[in-house]
């Protein structure tokens, strides 16, 4: 039997032999066998999608709108969306030919990487990132190649770090911001250094702004196709996951230059055909309908990320104040430990799960990431056991 097993294992390929599992899901497959966890791993919304965006899913199903769509995605929803990253960033894209809806942002992120990479082309990611960024760019062919941020730079882009990575084989940059998982909102200085770069090295950019919305404490969200000149070499990635509580309806999107998106939809009409014909119905009324939905839970989140930024900070966790997304990232290794460990005790100790900084790339070994995409009373009851945890360190 274990001869079998080595000979089945041989058949599998060394790009995909060679990935790491996801630190996040590893972790919580352990926490799921748990009874009594508080969970501050997994980062999705604890509120339900808004009760329109259902309705029109609920009503699409009922008009019999269960068949394929364009490999593109409904034209309608194209039009909508193209009308609403206008008035929201000022950036115009063609309907028809500049945006293709995505079974999720991840989806888009997979076509990107490999629409884009040939084999060896390397893509530059500033870390800590989000755990699928390295692994989209190594599956497609490509190498991954590491910028890593700081604490005290408050995980801000370092422009002179990119810019002494960029070598012949470099293709493209990606960007994750607001950042999963510091919470890090990158600044319009930093951003524009960034299109300098690109624009130097011939270089495309992803922008992954999946959490465009979910900005605090009066910052401002940059989306960088905004920027001047940048707009013909970048891919605008986002979703309705976060934004409107979507996760579980899979869908998301891309949009740049006509000549790219051809190429992702020649991947996409290949592999998935067409995004969920219910889950764009929906996300049409998401776009026309959830703004009061968005902004009562930017509110709440707001609330949650500063009862969880100051009870680390109290704990004796130095945390950053995170401008977006819904994590929170505290230095756990002021305690002694590594952040493996940590999370790990931390676990089986006090029955609260978060995810170590090491998951999330370079830049992240000696933090740990925190959830606050859950309600205030657990986000209270969670501090109290980490409290109880850190005193007896």
């Amino acid at each position: 039997m274990a001869s079998e097993m080595l000979k089945q294992k041989s058949y599998v390929s060394d790009r995909v032999s060679t990935l790491k599992p996801s630190g996040i899901r590893k972790f919580f497959d352990v926490a799921a066998t748990m009874k009594d966890v508080l969970s501050l791993g997994i980062g999705e919304p604890d509120f339900d999608t808004p009760k329109p965006v259902v309705d029109a899913g609920i009503r699409s199903l009922e008009r019999g709108e269960t068949h394929y769509t364009s490999n593109a995605g409904l034209f309608e929803l194209r039009k909508a969306l193209s009308e609403h990253i206008e008035r929201l960033y000022g950036v115009s894209y063609d309907p028809a030919t500049e945006i293709i809806i995505t079974v999720g942002g991840s989806e888009a992120l997979y076509l990107s990487a490999t629409a884009l990479l040939n084999p060896g082309e390397e893509m530059l990611i500033p870390t800590p990132c989000f755990v699928s960024y390295q692994a989209e760019a190594i599956l497609a062919g490509g190498a991954a190649v590491e910028i890593p941020s700081t604490m005290e730079n408050h995980f801000d882009l370092d422009p002179q770090a990119l810019e002494a990575a960029v070598t012949p084989r470099s293709k493209a940059i990606l960007l994750g911001y607001p950042n999963n998982p510091t919470g890090a909102v990158a600044t319009r200085e930093k951003l524009l250094e960034v299109a300098r770069i690109a624009e130097e090295n011939d270089l495309v950019v992803i922008s992954d702004e999946i959490y465009d919305r979910l900005v605090y404490g009066g910052h401002q969200h940059v989306c960088f196709p905004s920027l001047p000149g940048t707009k013909a070499r970048t891919l605008l990635l986002g979703g309705f996951s976060k934004d409107y509580a979507m996760t579980g309806w899979r869908i998301g999107y891309a949009c740049g230059p006509a000549s790219i998106i051809q190429g992702l939809v020649r991947i996409h009409q290949y592999t998935v055909m067409s995004a969920p014909s219910t889950s764009q119905a929906a996300a049409i009324v998401a776009l026309k309908e959830g703004e009061p939905y968005v902004q009562q839970m930017v509110a709440e989140y707001d609330r949650r990320r500063r009862l969880i930024v100051s009870g680390f900070n109290e704990i004796g966790l130095p945390t950053f104040e995170p401008k977006g997304a819904f994590y929170a990232f505290p230095k756990v290794s002021v305690t002694g430990l590594d952040d493996e460990t940590f999370a790990t005790r931390l676990l089986n100790e006090e029955h609260v799960a978060i995810v170590p900084g090491n998951a999330f790339g370079a830049g992240g070994e000696g933090f740990c990431r925190a959830s606050y995409a859950t309600s205030y009373a657990r986000l209270e009851t969670a501090l109290e056991r980490i409290r109880k945890f850190v005193n007896r360190l």
